[in-house]
């Protein structure tokens, strides 16, 4: 008899998405600045959602810097909070890089870099850090 196959199962990353250094959620799968309706605003701060996902054991998710200004107080807001357990992107570079790692970012990981170039291909991967 042939085992079953292994069951799948969702793990939610949790995402802090900032626009103007407040949390808001893209409605619709793109933010565009000529449509002002696809971002909702959310009363909570980022600080507030970081204690929600630490609160409930959330790791590794994201902390995403949209755009506008106020960005990256907000995110450091959410770092302190429960520092390691968040990736942070937008913006990041070569300068500033350490910087957020110090801020309480999570590691980048060279090894689960190749492991994923090693199951997709490397030339299907991006990673940007160009100072644009």
């Amino acid at each position: 008899m042939a085992s079953a196959p292994p069951r799948r199962r969702s793990i939610f990353r949790p995402c802090i998405d900032l626009h103007d250094g407040q949390v808001k959620q893209i409605v619709g799968g793109t933010l565009s600045d000529t449509t002002p309706d696809t971002l909702k605003l959310i009363s909570q701060s980022a600080g507030d959602f970081a204690r929600i996902y630490k609160d409930r054991g959330l790791e590794g998710g994201h902390i995403i810097k949209l755009g506008g200004g106020g960005n990256d107080a907000a995110a450091k807001e959410a770092l302190q909070v429960w520092p390691g357990t968040s990736q942070i992107g937008g913006g990041v570079n070569v300068e500033n890089a350490k910087e957020w790692l110090d801020a309480g970012a999570g590691k980048f990981s060279l090894e689960r870099l190749q492991a994923t170039a090693s199951v997709v291909g490397k030339e299907r991967l991006v990673v940007d850090m160009r100072d644009t």
